[in-house]
């Protein structure tokens, strides 16, 4: 394949639409099927052969690997940019090949262990086996969409494929991805973080406020090319213009990239900064948040990081920031 400023009080209450709880997410309590990709082609090209395909093996484990010999995935359940990977762990179903761990077992962000595997101190990190593609002590790679990507390729074989199968839609699911890792997750500890001067959290918040539109004209450009793939294919019993997900019925690694940061801003927003809602004049983006908080794996997420955000609450991190 080709891989192309002000507390106020905390509401407790979840919108019932999506209120969750943390329950694991299994292939056969999933809302969705996925449909695997399973013809001759793909995205114009033929599909790779199975047996081309090395197998995955597991061998004894490296040092910051877990003691099981599994990949080791270094994270938090309310980092939002480790949800990005964790969905992408449980939409496959792949919970009993990755191992998660708080990066406190190797002296957490800042310790040496830890700089050692990556020297931006930052999380999340995939600390690999080693094999015989990998460094003698296991390959780490940081950064969540090196890592989203890396899994997607490695076990394209097991659970959903998570790529779009239309070259557009692929390249939507690119720019979605593009614009959140570079406009807004840059600048989304304007939410969180203090301390910070009133006219640079306001200009913060703002630019975040832009890429939502953004966001928001991606899934319509989405919606308007499958539209015109509908009219002209003349599927009549065809429902895959409507989404709900980014690039249509089902999701994709986009859908993990955002989400996770998108139910940071529905909760922080409006409850700490004056926001009537996150998703006044971007009605397309908010059919899409409610499809995700009521799929399975992404109400799970939606479950972990609302809970973190629950302990930032009571330990007054907006008190002080």
């Amino acid at each position: 394949h080709l891989r192309p400023p002000a507390t106020i009080r905390m509401h407790a209450v979840m919108h019932p639409q999506y209120a969750t709880s943390s329950n694991a997410c299994s292939g056969t309590a999933r809302r969705l099927v996925f449909r695997r990709a399973s013809g001759t082609s793909h995205r114009g090209f033929p599909h790779r052969k199975s047996e081309k395909r090395r197998a995955v093996r597991f061998m004894p484990h490296a040092t910051a690997a877990a003691s099981d010999g599994l990949p080791t995935l270094y994270d938090v359940p309310v980092s939002n940019n480790g949800a990005r990977v964790r969905l992408i762990l449980y939409w496959k179903d792949m919970e009993h090949l990755v191992s998660v761990k708080n990066p406190s077992e190797l002296g957490g962000l800042k310790s040496e262990t830890y700089l050692a595997l990556n020297p931006q101190g930052k999380m999340p990190l995939l600390v690999m086996t080693p094999d015989e593609d990998a460094l003698p002590h296991g390959l780490a790679l940081p950064e969540s969409e090196v890592i989203a990507q890396f899994l997607l390729e490695k076990y394209s074989q097991i659970g959903p494929e998570l790529i779009p199968g239309d070259w557009h839609q692929h390249a939507l699911a690119m720019l979605a991805t593009r614009v959140h890792d570079l406009y807004i997750a840059p600048v989304q500890g304007c939410m969180y973080r203090g301390p910070m001067g009133v006219a640079k959290r306001a200009e913060d918040i703002a630019t975040i406020a832009k890429q939502m539109d953004a966001v928001e004209k991606i899934f319509a450009d989405a919606k308007r090319l499958r539209l015109n793939a509908h009219t002209e294919n003349d599927h009549d019993d065809d429902d895959t213009t409507d989404g709900p997900f980014i690039c249509g019925p089902e999701p994709c690694f986009a859908d993990a990239a955002l989400f996770p940061t998108w139910i940071f801003m529905e909760r922080i927003l409006p409850t700490y900064f004056g926001w009537d809602g996150v998703f006044e004049k971007r009605p397309l983006t908010e059919k899409w948040f409610l499809a995700m908080a009521a799929d399975t794996c992404g109400a799970r997420v939606l479950g972990e990081i609302r809970g973190g955000l629950d302990d930032w609450h009571g330990a007054g991190r907006w008190e002080t920031t």
